[in-house]
């Protein structure tokens, strides 16, 4: 297994698709080796108490157990066994996490983790989360948007602004494809602007999945939306999340915590069961806010998440490689264990991947650890 070298490394772009859109949804469930993969979209990452646990819960008695986390701060189950996919979407819709049949698989919103508590940010964009989402549900035609389809929510600070959204808010600019579209809108009119900026994809996208996919798509949407984009560098993205203790603004604390490799175990997920609720961030890691000190932190350490930001894991992630992939061209997971335990901080995020296909790729400049039928090489 080669060593891990600084440069060569690419960017999270995906290639241009067409055709019928595949994503995974709670519903719509991919029959991977190891059984039913289910996608649980979660806007913003925000789960209650009571949602983290059906969601524990679920994964325990309807499928392996554990959870993945996914680049969007998203959840995966894996490991359904035929037909679980209806218990599932009947678990997911009481505990409020499946609000929509037609709309499950377009509900990928990112928001910064952070926002309206550490008093970082320019707006508070948590009340623009949950009205995005019910904004988005309520409008049929946007039930065509493709799975891949992303929104961002960045308070201002640049965190998910980066992510390579389709349409995003920054503060309170408009981004597409994560570059200036020229319009500048107030937090009351942001969800207005983000869903007019959504339906102008659609009416330009023919059978693209992403809005960068499109030839010069920024300035054909921005057209629609009756701007001209100032031609400013695209947002750049942010290496990982939020490590560590962050006081809050209110007195209160959050801890966060990298999920080595974007996996918890069940019994990694259990211990967040008494946390008053959990943010899952785009960089595959936990946000538990509102805490009354940071001695949750100690037990999110020994149960082996990574609470120091020097941590071998922070930025490591991996796909799910074989057995659990038709396609997967080595076990990655255990490789990057056998790989990365103690050994000291890389300094760029690493993601490992059992094919050419490199699901799961984080956005921005990170090297890639690519199974080929020949061993690993990096790109």
């Amino acid at each position: 297994m080669p060593d891990l070298p600084h440069p060569p490394s690419r960017g999270g772009h995906e290639k241009p698709r067409s055709g019928p859109d595949a994503c995974p949804g709670a519903i719509q469930v991919h029959q991977a080796r190891d059984g039913g993969l289910a996608r649980i979209r979660v806007p913003g990452g925000v789960l209650s108490a009571d949602q983290w646990r059906a969601v524990v819960d679920a994964s325990a008695e309807l499928g392996a157990g554990g959870l993945e986390l996914t680049s969007r701060g998203n959840l995966q189950v894996r490991g359904l066994a035929a037909g679980a996919e209806a218990a599932l979407a009947d678990r997911l819709s009481a505990a409020g996490l499946l609000p929509s049949l037609t709309h499950d698989r377009v509900r990928n919103i990112v928001a910064s983790p952070l926002s309206g508590r550490d008093g970082r940010g320019v707006i508070d964009v948590r009340p623009l989360v949950a009205a995005l989402d019910a904004a988005l549900c309520a409008d049929p035609a946007l039930a065509d948007l493709p799975g891949r389809f992303l929104f961002a929510l960045d308070d201002g600070r640049g965190d998910v602004a980066g992510l390579g959204a389709d349409v995003a808010l920054r503060g309170r600019t408009l981004l597409l494809a994560g570059r200036d579209s020229g319009l500048r809108v107030a937090p009351g009119e942001a969800v207005a602007a983000l869903l007019a900026a959504a339906h102008a994809f659609l009416a330009e996208r023919d059978e693209h999945w992403r809005l960068s996919e499109l030839d010069d798509g920024v300035h054909r949407v921005a057209a629609r939306l009756g701007a001209t984009p100032p031609g400013l560098p695209a947002a750049r993205p942010v290496s990982w999340g939020p490590i560590g203790a962050v006081p809050q603004v209110d007195g209160r604390v959050a801890v966060a915590a990298a999920v080595p490799l974007g996996r918890l175990s069940a019994a990694q997920a259990d211990v967040l069961r008494s946390a008053p609720g959990v943010i899952v961030t785009p960089w595959r890691g936990v946000v538990l806010p509102d805490l009354p000190d940071d001695g949750f932190l100690a037990r999110l350490d020994e149960a082996g998440l990574a609470t120091d930001p020097d941590s071998p894991w922070v930025g490591v992630t991996a796909c799910v490689g074989s057995p659990g992939c038709a396609r997967g061209h080595a076990d990655v997971r255990a490789d990057a264990l056998d790989h990365h335990s103690g050994h000291p901080s890389h300094g760029l995020p690493v993601h490992w991947v059992g094919c050419e296909r490199a699901c799961g790729s984080p956005a921005g400049e990170h090297l890639r650890m690519e199974a080929t039928p020949d061993g690993y090489v990096t790109a």
